[in-house]
């Protein structure tokens, strides 16, 4: 399956969001700041949750796994491994970075 939004751009279309916000509340803002057919269509694919943030939407919006959110091969293979909350995006749960990168970024 082919993605053909970003996590970028679906917070930018939430930038007059205010938070916290449902489903509904995140598509009818998103429509009205004239976003793409692909942001609304993202948006509609999230669970129907209170967020209360821009990040708790683009983690549970199902995008291109590397996208822009900036995460390492090891990492998106950690959240492979790993289970996240019920309706969440498999690819876009937080996941601690491993200890060898995190050696390595000292």
């Amino acid at each position: 399956m082919t993605h053909s939004t970003s996590a970028r751009d679906v917070v930018k279309a939430l930038k007059d969001v205010d938070f916290p916000a449902g489903k509904d509340t995140l598509i009818e803002a998103a429509s009205r700041s004239g976003a793409s057919p692909d942001v609304i269509k993202a948006l509609r694919g999230i669970p129907p949750e209170q967020y209360n943030n821009r990040e708790e939407v683009a983690r549970s919006v199902r995008v291109d796994p590397v996208s822009d959110l900036g995460l390492s091969p090891a990492q998106r293979a950690e959240q492979a491994r790993e289970r996240g909350r019920p309706g969440q995006s498999q690819h876009l749960r937080d996941v601690p970075k491993p200890p060898v990168e995190e050696e390595l970024d000292r």
